[in-house]
């Protein structure tokens, strides 16, 4: 197991089973915080083969070097980091995907997850990654209809990646939350169930590229369908996005840049995705321009 110090005591995760351990009772001095955010999150590249109308990622050509990403990422793991989690754009058009998850999974204790469309799984590049990806999140956005109108790709070819990626992966569901989708919320969640995902993500939709994102009156029906879900399938909410649910809470005190960091596929280090704001990683590495976000936060 690996382990992090932090404001909240001493945390401990095995990142083969995802299980968590937090000695509360340990008060760890602010001089031996782990220095990394807890989980970052890695945009590889703004590729993207589908087009999504909801979609907020940059559509301006950009790609991570692997050599440099995978230095940072030994400076992530040596300075206490958990996780990364790459995504894109669509991961899976990264040509060295492969290589630098083998990386993470044999040089550093890192936890390493990915969100995709999945349409480009196939038996080889499951091979290829089995044994150095711990954890896949399938973005589905409703079932049958609604995913074909919205993802442009047969639900039938879905289906049958969640179960090559189900045969090798823990994997879950992602679903963006809108007008469309929020019909789909019980059928989404039976799928879920079906396929033996591990998590199903709700996440209202965000505004971007001229749409306006999820209503208050949607979001508000998401919340009443999340208080009613009895299903099997553990539900999860994007932070903040909870509203009145009530939300378990295992480590209160480590929040912003301690808890999270966005990369995207520039090589600029932001809160989250969603912030225009960031500060450029640079020879001096990945710590450093954390440093510099934490001091414009500060300021």
């Amino acid at each position: 197991m690996k382990r992090r110090d932090g404001p909240d005591g001493v945390h401990l995760f095995d990142r083969r089973t995802g299980l968590n351990v937090l000695l509360d009772e340990v008060d760890v001095p602010r001089a031996q915080w782990a220095r990394a955010p807890r989980q970052v999150s890695i945009a590889l590249t703004n590729a993207c083969d589908l087009a999504c109308p909801f979609c907020y990622a940059p559509k301006t050509a950009a790609v991570l070097d692997a050599a440099r990403l995978c230095a940072w990422i030994d400076e992530l793991d040596a300075a206490g980091c958990l996780g990364v989690g790459f995504g894109g754009g669509e991961p899976t058009l990264y040509r060295r995907l492969p290589q630098v998850c083998r990386h993470a999974a044999k040089r550093t204790g890192l936890a390493v997850t990915m969100t995709t469309h999945a349409h480009r799984f196939t038996p080889q590049l499951i091979d290829a990654l089995a044994g150095a990806v711990n954890f896949v999140r399938v973005s589905v956005d409703g079932v049958g209809p609604t995913y074909e109108k919205l993802r442009g790709r047969p639900f039938s070819d879905l289906v049958q990646r969640l179960a090559w990626i189900g045969q090798t992966f823990r994997f879950g569901l992602n679903c963006v939350v809108n007008a469309d989708t929020l019909p789909d919320l019980d059928t989404v969640a039976d799928l879920a169930d079906s396929t033996g995902a591990a998590e199903l993500l709700l996440l209202p939709e965000r505004p971007a590229r001229g749409r306006r994102g999820s209503s208050p009156q949607i979001i508000a029906a998401l919340h009443r369908w999340a208080a009613a879900y009895r299903g099997p399938v553990p539900l999860t909410l994007a932070e903040g996005d909870s509203g009145p649910l009530p939300l378990a809470q295992p480590l209160p005190r480590e929040t912003g840049l301690h808890a999270y960091a966005h990369l995207d596929a520039t090589g600029t280090l932001r809160r989250t995705s969603y912030h225009s704001a960031g500060e450029p990683v640079d020879d001096r590495g990945i710590l450093a321009a954390l440093d510099r976000l934490q001091q414009k936060d500060a300021a």
